[in-house]
């Protein structure tokens, strides 16, 4: 008998040809579509219904049953609600790592569990090493669509029970099968923006749900330059939307740092001046996909953003913590994001980074 595979499938091409090839290798494959959001774009359109209508035609031409089912109070719970704390905490959050964590390979997995599936699988660009005892995680064939770095939170069980069927393609490659089978997402636009709400004009979409708290904007030396529209809505290392152009000595101001108690934006000028680089970071709640550091000093590379080259770096355990010394300085450490951990092809671990660290 078949093993069965339910296949998240999210309206895009990388997940339709994920349940496509899945068919092709003779499992029983079943695909669903998660609906996590309720509200309609700015545009006033349920881009949901749109994705849900792609998914019944892929899998109508596939021939695969399909289901859709409604994750939107877990993921108002789980992940909207923290993602709006760390925003008013002044941290930059990454939803798309929580999404992962709580709603694919938590409320969708367990759904698709109690369904009798032996297996899970999206279209994330991905690959697995099934070893005897133990799960690595791998970075997907194409380098560009690599995505461990949004899944470097999952445990062994949930890699044990996940497949990634696109992992070992490119994107290019990806589109051609599509083509080849007539699928009708072969040339649909990735999706972009927040996970399952979208692209947004992100500061308009912060304030429905964020109270605004306008103050100064200081350079280095205490001197009032400007003012902000509330700390929530500014990152480190961001230039455009200060509004303080013509200041100074004309080069581009950028954001440094966040001043909470009294709530002021701190700004200097010059993309290279050094208070947007730190040697080092310290990271809360580090998990690894084994189950357990390599070592309490270890050394590998690490991304502290997704779309990053790697960086040589030393990582010392302090419990969930971690102090990341990195080879080179980097540049505009953000409060909320992710530092991820790799060995070579492997994907190891990470956490979320608390600060910049000076030695």
């Amino acid at each position: 008998m078949a093993e069965r595979v339910v296949v998240g499938m999210s309206g895009g091409v990388d997940s339709s040809v994920a349940a496509l090839l899945l068919k092709e290798q003779g499992y029983e494959v079943v695909g669903v579509f998660m609906k996590n959001w309720e509200e309609k774009d700015e545009d006033g359109v349920c881009t949901a219904a749109a994705d849900y209508d792609d998914v019944r035609q892929v899998c109508d031409q596939i021939g695969i049953p399909y289901y859709g089912v409604n994750f939107s109070g877990r993921y108002w719970d789980r992940v909207f609600s923290h993602f709006l704390e760390e925003y008013r905490r002044g941290r930059t959050p990454n939803p798309d790592i929580l999404c992962n964590t709580e709603i694919k390979f938590r409320a969708f997995l367990d759904y698709a569990m109690g369904s009798g599936a032996d297996y899970i699988a999206t279209g994330h660009f991905c690959r697995l090493a099934r070893e005897e005892g133990l799960v690595r995680l791998l970075r997907g064939a194409d380098a560009g669509k690599d995505q461990t770095y949004f899944l470097h939170k999952l445990t062994q069980e949930q890699l044990r029970r996940a497949l990634f069927p696109v992992g070992g393609l490119t994107k290019a490659e990806v589109r051609e099968i599509a083509r080849a089978h007539h699928l009708p997402t072969a040339e649909k636009k990735d999706s972009t923006g927040v996970c399952f709400i979208g692209e947004r004009r992100f500061r308009p979409f912060l304030k429905q749900f964020l109270a605004t708290s306008p103050g100064d904007m200081v350079d280095p030396a205490g001197n009032v330059v400007g003012r902000h529209e509330g700390l929530a809505f500014y990152t480190i290392g961001q230039r455009r939307g200060l509004g303080i152009g013509g200041r100074g000595d004309g080069r581009s101001w950028f954001v440094v740092g966040k001043d909470m108690a009294q709530n002021r934006l701190l700004v200097a000028q010059g993309e290279d001046n050094p208070l947007l680089f730190a040697p080092a970071l310290r990271a809360s709640r580090v998990t690894f996909l084994a189950g357990q550091a390599p070592a309490p000093v270890f050394s590998c590379t690490a991304k502290i953003r997704y779309r990053q080259s790697d960086q040589p770096c030393t990582v010392e355990m302090r419990g969930e913590e971690a102090r990341v010394r990195v080879a080179q300085k980097q540049r505009a450490v953000t409060p909320g994001q992710a530092v991820v951990f790799y060995d070579g092809e492997t994907c190891l671990g990470g956490g979320v980074i608390e600060s910049a660290e000076n030695p």
